[in-house]
């Protein structure tokens, strides 16, 4: 009896049941309104070598999507592997667990799964968001100043503080620095267990607070402030009065910006990656110095893009291509021999592929999910995948405007939330640039594309009658 249960206990080895020593480790810096303005996407002002080196140790995604370009549903959408329509939550202020008690996070199906979970800075938008999910779980901080005369501005009920801040202070003087050397304590805390790390990094949300080497980095006179001019035949509802950045100090509350003001603006918005990419190396120093790097995925990516001046307007929260097209980052453990290095792809992908990929790398199965697994794209870039990648942004509530993209063509439909009855629609060309231009749909030359778009927009978002609300009293 004793041999049999020793050679029981052997062929459990010999066929592979992991320890959890033979885990891979998981670290997923999730960056805050990061638009593709990186070295490695080809930017050649921005310096972001932290990020640039991680890009070289694994795969850049060229095409890669989120599903809503604002913050809580795009986060609570990457982190269940959901659509913003699965789980039924497309405003800023609506909590996962609110509206849906049942479903199973990303963070909840790895602790299950026997890792030590964590959270650092902001991951969900609301930082109380699934807590349970995390073993640890250090609370993000409010957006923070350093200059005392700012502090004051913002802790003044109804005020804000400027869009900005440049002073000379240590990086622990704002919020990311602090979240970095958190990660980096917990790193030292974990080392020895199966961990799945989430790393949130504000910067560069607004507003634009970094410590002034990070300015020193750049000289305001490279930045050209873009086009102003909207898309010709623009459907109404295309754009927003980007209230977000209205509501700091120093803003006018109506109007364009001016030249001046939108270069301080840019000049500060590349301040702060290059801040957050400094964290971003810290943490991977920390990795290596650990003995970890060789058994840790590690994953960069954002929640949305981000306008900068571009068709006179600033932030997210619409379904331009500039908002939901988003950088990602994925690195196999250096361990991992099948998967390339140094690579790129153009292939659709979407921020609910996610969790899939990181299940079936980690060897788990999970429930049913909306995304797909990009372990094969990791192997063979040049792999045949999906024909359109989808996002969606609503109008209050009585208007939803969906849209997807082929790589080439973005079509957008505005539909009225309760009844998808059609009720506006957009045809943009995007083969030479990211910037809409003009829109083509009932344009009789374009007939052709916009049918095919169409097509492809109904197969993820069919104009069946059902509601976008269907809970809605």
């Amino acid at each position: 009896m004793m041999k049999l249960s020793l050679i029981i206990v052997a062929l459990f080895y010999v066929i592979g049941v992991s320890s959890a020593a033979d885990k891979p480790n998981i670290l997923v810096f999730m960056v805050d309104d990061l638009r593709s303005d990186l070295g490695c996407y080809g930017d050649d002002i921005v310096k972001s070598p932290n990020i640039d080196a991680l890009a070289k140790q694994g795969m850049l995604f060229k095409n890669a999507y989120c599903q809503e370009a604002i913050c809580a549903p795009s986060r609570i959408s990457i982190l269940t592997g959901m659509r913003p329509e699965s789980v039924g939550i497309y405003d800023l202020f609506t909590p996962l667990r609110k509206v849906n008690k049942e479903i199973v996070t990303m963070p909840q199906f790895l602790k299950d799964n026997g890792y030590t979970t964590v959270s650092v800075g902001k991951v969900y938008h609301h930082g109380h968001d699934d807590k349970e999910s995390f073993s640890i779980h250090i609370q993000k901080e409010p957006n923070s100043y350093a200059k005392p005369e700012n502090i004051a501005m913002n802790n003044k009920k109804g005020s804000k503080g400027p869009a900005f801040e440049c002073t000379d202070v240590n990086d622990e003087a704002y919020k990311d620095g602090r979240a970095a050397n958190a990660a980096i304590e917990t790193l030292r805390k974990v080392k020895d267990e199966s961990f799945a790390m989430f790393v949130g990094f504000t910067k560069p949300h607004l507003p634009f607070n970094a410590p002034k080497k990070y300015w020193d980095l750049y000289d305001r006179d490279q930045f050209i402030v873009p086009s102003k001019e909207t898309p010709k035949n623009m459907n109404s509802l295309a754009l927003t009065k980007w209230n977000e950045l209205r509501a700091y100090n120093g803003i006018p509350k109506e109007g364009l910006l001016t030249d001046d003001l939108s270069k301080e603006l840019a000049h500060g918005y590349h301040a702060c990656i290059s801040y957050t990419d400094a964290q971003i190396g810290k943490v991977m120093q920390t990795l290596e110095e650990l003995n970890l790097r060789e058994n840790t995925i590690v994953i960069v990516m954002s929640d949305h893009g981000w306008k900068l001046g571009e068709y006179g307007a600033w932030c997210k929260h619409t379904n331009f291509e500039i908002d939901v097209n988003a950088p990602l980052i994925i690195t196999l453990p250096t361990s991992n021999t099948k998967t390339l290095r140094n690579a790129q792809t153009k292939a659709l992908v979407e921020y609910v592929d996610i969790f899939p990929t990181l299940a079936e790398a980690c060897g788990l199965s999970t429930h049913q999910l909306d995304g797909n697994s990009l372990l094969p794209l990791l192997k063979n870039p040049n792999k045949k995948w999906s024909k359109a990648a989808y996002s969606l942004y609503p109008r209050g509530e009585k208007y939803m405007g969906v849209t997807c993209t082929d790589g080439e063509w973005r079509y957008t439909e505005w539909r009225m939330s309760d009844t998808q009855e059609l009720i506006g629609k957009e045809l943009y060309h995007h083969k030479n640039s990211v910037i809409a231009t003009q829109n083509y749909a009932g344009n009789p030359e374009f007939s052709k594309q916009e049918k095919r778009m169409k097509l492809l927009l109904e197969k993820q978002f069919p104009s069946d009658g059902r509601s976008f609300y269907p809970n809605k009293n």
